[in-house]
């Protein structure tokens, strides 16, 4: 009760000084939550609008979320693919961890797996910037500095954006996009599209320099419950230019379509 005490005097202090008439019969040149550090004391007064900013904004919390836990078939192959993220921090800054992986079942390999760890400080109410590095883990055990955005686009797009530049000098990037269309209160169709890009080729990888893929896919999803929705969709691979010349010469398929069934979740 004392403590709400305090923080009701502090509303009231706030609001005599917002008050032009009000001010007028208090002291301008001390500070306008000085009358309530008279009266409790200015120790347990600063105890109280700590408390009071802390619960306003400066508290910390954490996400972890599932974006993508799919098994996706194509005409020759199935594969299991992960894409996750979390983040613990506050309002304006943030650690930020982030993991993608696929799974091949016909080779039953690791075929791409990479990590990143970023600080992330909010630049805007919608958008935060992102610094840190990337490893890779497959293929070839690459490490890279990264700096990206992310956040919620106009028309609530959210969108993922980063360049990246290998310790082998490689500059390559990113941008992922997504929309939710909620065609009921738990049924939720979700068109994504990913584009990555590089500055140079890199034969080793199989990528040409300039638009090298374009991946867009939509999922249906059921929420069950907010935090766990298991989902179906389709996706459509698309290599571009060089980078589709590099795979098809290796014999492989610079173009494909998987459906999918997975679930996404986050607690």
């Amino acid at each position: 009760m004392r403590n709400l005490t305090k923080t009701f005097a502090l509303i009231v202090a706030l609001g005599v000084a917002a008050s032009p008439a009000l001010a007028q019969d208090a002291d301008t040149s001390s500070p306008p939550w000085s009358q309530a550090d008279e009266y409790y004391g200015a120790d347990a007064m600063a105890k109280s609008r700590a408390e009071v900013q802390h619960e306003g904004g400066g508290q910390t919390n954490w996400f972890v979320m599932a974006d993508r836990f799919e098994t996706q078939f194509t005409d020759d192959e199935e594969a299991l693919i992960f894409d996750g993220q979390g983040w613990y921090g506050g309002d304006v800054n943030k650690l930020w961890i982030k993991a993608e992986a696929e799974y091949s079942f016909e080779g039953e390999e690791l075929e791409e797996a990479e990590v990143q760890a970023l600080w992330s400080r909010a630049i805007s109410p919608y958008f935060d910037l992102q610094a840190g590095v990337r490893y890779d883990l497959e293929p070839k055990g690459r490490t890279h500095a990264v700096i990206g955005v992310q956040g919620l686009a106009p028309y609530w797009f959210e969108v993922d954006a980063a360049a990246f530049v290998s310790t082998q000098g490689d500059v390559t990037a990113r941008i992922e996009a997504e929309y939710e269309l909620l065609l009921t209160q738990r049924l939720v169709l979700q068109p994504r599209v990913e584009a990555s890009l590089s500055a140079q080729d890199i034969p080793a990888l199989q990528i040409g320099s300039g638009l090298t893929n374009v991946d867009a896919g939509l999922r249906l999803r059921y929420e069950v419950v907010r935090e766990f929705a298991p989902y179906i969709g389709v996706e459509w691979k698309n290599a571009i230019g060089d980078t589709a010349d590099l795979i098809e010469a290796s014999g492989g398929d610079a173009n494909s379509t998987a459906v999918l069934i997975g679930v996404r979740t986050w607690f």
